[in-house]
């Protein structure tokens, strides 16, 4: 027996890949207790979609061509605060996790496990629980209550990803050699890095920073 339209999950998609909104749709089609809506591309696209439809569940994507998903995510519940969004990345950064969680995401997706997860996390969002998919949860779990990088540590850190040097780093925040080796030393410390590229490949891995 198929379920009423009152009982049907509605769901935006919101994503810049087509073959990734395709996969949605084919992983949903088989689902008689949920309907995709509507798709956008970008996130103004996906403000106005929601406003129009009003879907149960958004599934954003975090990078978007014209702002983040997190920012899109926000936009929406300002205006509709009970609004449930589910997040949906590429990266396992428990940084971008606990900022998307602490900013009202009702959860947290994998691309890759999207076609195993998917269904059920809908089904739960819609019914009111949180879903983090196991990889990113294992990863927020090890890394939360450690040291965060400081404003400056992370200017630093970011010019050490574009290639630069102490002594470049030091004459644009107008401060010394020794003060940019003492932040470097404190980033290595806390990132728990051997050195310069792995402080900057795990900051990466983790959504300290983007290049």
């Amino acid at each position: 027996m198929s379920p009423s339209n009152s009982q049907v999950i509605t769901v935006l998609v919101v994503d810049d890949h087509p073959l990734l909104r395709d996969g949605v749709a084919f992983a949903l089609s088989d689902e008689t207790d949920m309907r995709i809506v509507a798709n956008a591309a970008n996130g103004r696209s996906a403000i106005e979609a929601f406003r129009a439809h009003r879907p149960d569940v958004t599934l954003m994507d975090l990078q978007l061509p014209d702002m983040s998903g997190v920012d899109a995510m926000c936009a929406i519940r300002s205006e509709f605060p009970s609004a449930c969004i589910l997040v949906l990345t590429t990266y396992r950064g428990d940084v971008q996790v606990a900022n998307a969680l602490r900013k009202g995401a009702s959860g947290f997706l994998l691309k890759a496990s999207l076609r195993k997860e998917l269904r059920d996390a809908i089904r739960s969002v819609k019914a009111g629980r949180r879903v983090i998919s196991p990889d990113v949860a294992s990863d927020l779990a090890e890394y939360m209550g450690g040291d965060m990088l400081s404003e400056r540590e992370l200017q630093v850190l970011g010019r050490v990803a574009r290639g630069y040097g102490n002594k470049q780093i030091a004459s644009e925040f107008g401060i010394s050699e020794d003060t940019v080796k003492s932040h470097m030393k404190n980033i290595l410390s806390k990132l728990g890095a051997k050195d310069r590229t792995h402080a900057v490949v795990t900051a990466l891995k983790r959504g300290i920073i983007q290049i």
